[in-house]
């Protein structure tokens, strides 16, 4: 999930944005529910609605964080493998290390759903990691073997029209077709048909199977947008109007369409893969001209060190008790602080896993996969 480049060559804002989109992940979501309750703010009330997700169709802020990490990962294909791949004479160690890859996360997925439980016959085999894993590896195959860029959107626009067509087309047996439902879905019944152990959502899984062939879309847009970034032909002022053009369009786009086709995360219609990217492409735009053009840096430290390590945080928040140890360094300022004694230690947690990722960055210490 992380890019690669060498230093000389390595955007700050891409670590920058991977970073702001796990701040809200390992912590920064629930500080804002919890400002939201204690001050009964209206923007922080309104600000708190956007850090839930959508019931079924719809889009929230929330809906983007996960898309938007599987965007950022499609942006390090240009930067990192295609380079390796344009000046290496055996491609095959290049396939290997994808496929290797895509297994390690699938597994470090099962670990984050429990599976040191062994309990198998209700482990749920679906997973974040898993569909990260498995949609930079098909969008990664796209992109070394179709070398056009005219193929690539070809590719792109197959996936995104060949799974709308899936959805709305084929029929789900004593149901029928189109039906956008979690009980209608076709995502779910192929996830109750093929799927083993337990699903998310019980009757079908946000991480299915139909779910990772429809993601793979957003990393390969993310890819596209990787290309941008690595030419050598633009100028860095044009790749920001680039990447925010190709934003504005997709996002207005997906909206256009979730009139009739529903932007459904859960589901991940195509629709939702179109607006989400489009929306991804202006955060990148917008990080990438803040930092790397206009090189103002400093404030984007914090984020940086975050998403330097966003495998280890992930995997962090789920192993770890960092609200335990809020609680013990903490906890009497809380008290203190009476109503808000809350924002204290929710503010506390996200303090130690940042001071965690820290340590490890000073000691050049980190999880990449």
């Amino acid at each position: 999930m992380e890019a690669t480049t060498p230093v000389k060559t390595r955007l700050l804002s891409l670590d920058a944005l991977r970073g702001f989109d796990m701040f809200w992940i390992i912590g920064g979501d629930a500080f804002f529910r919890s400002l939201a309750e204690v001050t009964n703010w209206g923007w922080a009330r309104g600000w708190a609605a956007q850090l839930e997700h959508a019931e079924w169709a719809g889009f929230h802020f929330y809906d983007l964080i996960f898309p938007l990490f599987m965007f950022i990962s499609g942006v390090a294909i240009p930067l990192s493998l295609l380079a390796k791949a344009e000046t290496a004479a055996d491609k095959r160690p290049i396939y290997l290390k994808l496929i290797k890859r895509a297994l390690l996360l699938v597994f470090l997925g099962f670990v984050y759903n429990h599976l040191t439980d062994l309990q198998f016959a209700t482990q749920r085999y679906a997973s974040v990691l898993g569909q990260i894993g498995l949609a930079y590896l098909f969008a990664a195959l796209i992109m070394l073997n179709v070398r056009s860029l005219g193929g690539r959107l070809a590719a792109l626009t197959g996936i995104l029209a060949g799974y709308a067509a899936v959805q709305l087309l084929v029929p789900v047996p004593g149901i029928g077709a189109g039906v956008l439902t979690p009980e209608g879905s076709i995502n779910g019944w192929i996830d109750r048909l093929l799927l083993p152990g337990r699903l998310y959502d019980k009757i079908f899984d946000p991480e299915g199977i139909l779910c990772i062939l429809s993601a793979t879309s957003v990393t390969l847009m993310g890819g596209l947008a990787g290309l941008v970034l690595k030419s050598q032909k633009l100028a860095a002022y044009r790749k920001t109007i680039i990447l925010a053009a190709a934003g504005m369009g997709l996002s207005i786009t997906g909206y256009v369409l979730g009139g009739f086709y529903p932007m459904i995360k859960k589901a991940w219609t195509a629709t939702f893969d179109i607006y989400a990217a489009g929306l991804s492409f202006i955060l990148l735009a917008l990080f990438f001209l803040v930092i790397d053009v206009w090189k103002l840096q400093k404030w984007s430290f914090a984020f940086r060190v975050i998403g330097l390590n966003s495998i280890t945080i992930y995997l962090g928040t789920r192993m770890i008790d960092f609200d335990y140890t809020s609680k013990f360094w903490f906890g009497g300022l809380a008290r203190l602080a009476g109503t808000s004694g809350v924002l204290v230690l929710e503010a506390g947690a996200i303090v130690v896993e940042w001071l965690v990722l820290y340590f490890l960055y000073r000691k050049n210490v980190f999880l990449r996969v």
